[in-house]
């Protein structure tokens, strides 16, 4: 079979009848598996509204989970169609990996969770710890980074997935955890003694995560990029999981008429049928019903939007003009 950048993703995705996403393989808040078996989390939500956006059918996905070591190599195979498992844009990965970084789901920033009984309360305190860290994330050159800004020791110790993570901090095998605020809560929220680790207040990096693709296909980029965009502009204008049809049929705002597909030309440009965003809002609601069904009060992780509200509430989500 061709790669998928060689006839055009979107064509082959509906040649094969579903898309094919790389998602985390254990992350309370982003993807954890119920006791169904089934992918749920903000980047399980992302693939089937992208899904329900090229098909009108959010069941039409593929689930291909992947380690953060593994997850670009495996995009540029041509495993996956995107990547929504949680990827930092860096300037370097958009410029030196043949993929592209299309637009951001997520704000965080690295920061460090250590057992309380290290006593520490900054993250210089930790000199000499023993640190878990992701191979082949951001975090583990930020530590390595501000470890030797100061001259301070530590020991390195290397995980595949959160999931090891989590099991090795409940063993007693590191004493801290470097990771984006996200996954330390995530991680927190999934210890069988979530009170005997504190995540302490620094904050040393700009985690943005958007969905990936392979370099070389401009319609693809720009599917992706918009349905992002749908989900934060949806949030803005009002609209709901619950009255997108209803807004479709009676709104007389041009803004929204052209969301929803009551006025074609989005869709056209995208090659995507009119009511492509109207079906993704209806299969996982707009961002901010997303991001409370997975880190609002009341969830394991429960983190407060801060910087992932959207800007009219002084946050950094903002969706370019539908029109």
């Amino acid at each position: 079979a061709l790669p998928a950048s060689a006839q055009g993703t979107l064509d082959a995705v509906r040649a094969r009848g579903a898309l094919s996403c790389g998602v985390n393989t254990n992350a309370p808040g982003f993807t954890t598996l119920d006791s169904r078996g089934e992918y749920q989390g903000m980047v399980a939500d992302l693939c089937r509204g992208l899904a329900a956006a090229i098909f009108g059918d959010a069941t039409k996905v593929r689930w291909v989970p992947l380690t953060f070591a593994t997850r670009f190599t495996a995009l540029g195979a041509g495993e996956v169609d995107v990547l929504m498992l949680t990827s930092t844009h860096t300037v370097l990965r958009d410029s030196t990996l043949g993929l592209r970084f299309t637009a951001n789901y997520f704000y965080d920033g690295h920061g460090f969770m250590a057992a309380r009984a290290t006593n520490a309360t900054n993250v210089a305190a930790l000199a000499g710890a023993s640190i878990c860290l992701l191979q082949g994330t951001t975090n583990e050159g930020i530590t390595a980074e501000y470890f030797r800004a100061r001259n301070l020791a530590f020991t390195p110790v290397l995980f595949a997935d959160q999931d090891q993570v989590v099991r090795a901090l409940a063993a007693g095998r590191c004493d801290a955890y470097g990771m984006d605020a996200s996954g330390l809560a995530s991680a927190q929220s999934a210890l069988p003694n979530p009170a005997e680790w504190v995540i302490l207040p620094e904050r040393f990096s700009k985690e943005p995560y958007t969905p990936v693709i392979r370099r070389g296909d401009e319609n693809w980029f720009d599917v992706v990029r918009w349905f992002v965009s749908a989900l934060i502009e949806a949030e803005e204008s009002g609209v709901t999981q619950a009255n997108a049809a209803d807004l479709r049929a009676s709104s007389q705002d041009a803004n929204i008429r052209r969301l929803l597909g009551a006025l074609p030309e989005v869709g056209q440009a995208l090659r995507l049928d009119p009511a492509w965003a109207l079906n993704a809002i209806r299969a996982i609601g707009n961002y901010g019903e997303m991001y409370n069904r997975h880190f609002g009060p009341g969830t394991p992780v429960a983190m407060p939007r801060g910087q992932n509200e959207i800007w009219t509430r002084g946050g950094l989500h903002y969706a370019p003009p539908f029109r």
